[in-house]
């Protein structure tokens, strides 16, 4: 399911948040035949995401290497500041699942950020300076984690219930059906 589908069927809002899942990667990413491993899921034309995106209508064109995804999260803060952070977040998203883009490189960042509206001065300040809105990503990372939070996306749904991963639209009918009653 998609935001945009919960935005529709549950008249849902959604607000995306920072969440820093694998911090330990090194900034040039990891393959993706690692990540799969790791997991036990196939690769090539078993990897079940090919289904599940293409059930939903959404291409995938997923990149061979899982970025490192830390300066686009803080990036992600600077266009929450300056107004344009839905639009960047999707802008990420179908460069990264779509358009198999490293979202780790800073020069793609450079690039999708000028696309979709920030300013290349504002771009370069956080680029240059490690630091910046890195406070953000971890307190947002840490307050997730502390509620069970362990995966991406990470739904939490009337602030009391945690849907985790990329679900069938099914699971969060049964889960807002479970805030209902």
């Amino acid at each position: 399911m998609t935001a945009e589908q919960a935005r529709r069927e549950f008249d849902a809002a959604t607000v995306w948040l920072p969440f820093d899942l694998h911090p330990e990667y090194p900034p040039e990413g990891i393959p993706l035949v690692e990540l799969h491993r790791r997991y036990g899921i196939g690769v090539g034309d078993r990897d079940p995401l090919i289904d599940r995106f293409a059930l939903a209508g959404l291409e995938y064109n997923r990149p061979e290497i899982v970025p490192n995804t830390r300066l686009a999260l803080r990036l992600t803060e600077l266009a929450r500041e300056r107004g344009l952070q839905e639009r960047f977040h999707d802008r990420l998203m179908d460069a990264y699942w779509a358009e198999a883009t490293d979202i780790g490189d800073p020069d793609e960042l450079r690039r999708l950020a000028a696309e979709a509206g920030l300013d290349g001065a504002d771009v370069e300040r956080v680029i240059d300076d490690p630091a910046a809105y890195l406070d953000t990503v971890e307190a947002s990372t840490t307050s997730a984690v502390s509620i069970g939070i362990n995966a991406i996306p990470g739904f939490l749904l009337d602030e009391r219930l945690i849907v985790l991963g990329a679900q069938p639209l099914e699971v969060f009918r049964r889960a807002f059906d479970e805030l209902a009653a």
